[in-house]
């Protein structure tokens, strides 16, 4: 059996539009009630990268989440609302600040739903996981359809991050900071969280270099929603006008069974799914060459972040973001040590700014990535 993925034109945010939308996208797919049992208790998690408002585009919208809660509500449902924003400093005051301005406060309050902090976690495998998976029936994902230095398209898969525990995202760095490695604890944490729905936000999306601020919004205007999140990741990469190949994690999820990734075989129900391309990465051109080329010029190819000093708002947020201690303040100016840089470009997924740019070896530039 092919698996399902419903695809519903959302032009834009007004309430009525995006509720129409999401019931028309869970219809077509049997209704909500065939993902999720009337009575149980859902975690709702939306893709809540950092305190910024809606109008960024660097998370998901809280109309969104709106008519999911509502829905869910319709069949009786016990919801909770968290992700696991990484956050610095004060904690509590750090996350409270995130669902502050990304709208999830008002939401939660308005829709009476309690707004959870993932404070606890459990060890699944490799990674400790929030223990509100634990705590409900259901996982709801809804993530927010954007680009990514590391795995070029995030969304059903790369959304799953964010139940990692918070200190924990920077040792999965270090040890999986090699692209394909960083795929493959993805797809781990995929797999064992498995969400029961997932339902992406594509009205307005991100390009460039995404997931963070100096990514660029874009329309996309709809909304899309299966339970297979390869086969939903493979829809996306085609809509950005690239293979489902050159996304890591939707290429590792199909090698290992985990979803289907071939268009063939998925059954887009609703409207015609359309590639509109999309501007990627500065770091994904890399993948456009086969491998044995890269591994003879791995030394001369050389994607690495790159400071806009006139943009530096000197919020150190950076510093506190990298994983391997490779970014410091001297001299009231912010510093790269490119010798313990890993790049995994958390500085400039965390940056609030945009002051971090994607800069590429003189070789690289020469072969044209």
């Amino acid at each position: 059996m092919k698996s399902q993925v419903s695809l519903v034109k959302c032009s834009s945010y007004d309430p009525d539009e995006v509720m129409a939308a999401m019931r028309s996208s869970l219809d077509l797919l049997g209704g909500i009630t065939t993902f999720i049992k009337p009575g149980s208790s859902v975690l709702v998690k939306p893709n809540l990268l950092m305190a910024k408002e809606p109008q960024y585009c660097v998370t998901t919208h809280p109309q969104v989440v709106r008519s999911a809660v509502r829905i869910l509500k319709e069949i009786g449902c016990r919801i909770y609302i968290g992700d696991g924003p990484t956050v610095f400093g004060n904690e509590v005051r750090g996350i409270e600040e995130v669902y502050a301005r990304t709208g999830m406060l008002q939401v939660s309050r308005q829709e009476k739903v309690e707004l959870v902090k993932f404070d606890k976690a459990r060890w699944r495998g490799k990674f400790p996981l929030t223990t509100w998976l634990d705590k409900c029936d259901y996982l709801v994902s809804l993530p927010k359809f954007k680009t990514h230095q590391l795995t070029t398209l995030s969304a059903g898969i790369k959304n799953l991050f964010g139940l990692v525990s918070d200190i924990y995202k920077k040792e999965l760095h270090i040890r999986y900071f090699h692209e394909e490695e960083f795929a493959r604890i993805l797809v781990d944490i995929y797999e064992e969280v498995s969400p029961a729905l997932t339902l992406v936000d594509a009205v307005m999306s991100m390009e460039g270099d995404g997931p963070g601020s100096a990514g660029r919004a874009r329309r996309s205007d709809f909304l899309l929603a299966g339970l297979d999140c390869v086969a939903i990741d493979a829809v996306l990469a085609s809509v950005m006008g690239i293979s489902a190949e050159e996304v890591l994690t939707t290429r590792e999820g199909s090698r290992r069974g985990s979803g289907v990734a071939d268009l063939g075989s998925i059954s887009i129900l609703g409207e015609n799914m359309t590639s509109i391309g999309f501007k990627l990465p500065t770091t994904s051109g890399i993948r456009k060459i086969p491998k044995p080329v890269v591994k003879l010029a791995k030394k001369l190819i050389k994607f690495y972040p790159f400071l806009q000093q006139d943009k530096c708002i000197l919020c150190a947020t950076c510093i506190k973001a990298c994983p391997n201690n490779a970014v410091r303040m001297r001299n009231k100016k912010i510093i790269f040590d490119y010798k313990r840089c890993i790049r995994c470009f958390c500085c400039q997924e965390a940056c609030p700014a945009s002051a971090i740019k994607v800069r590429k070896s003189l070789f690289a530039s020469m072969v044209g990535l």
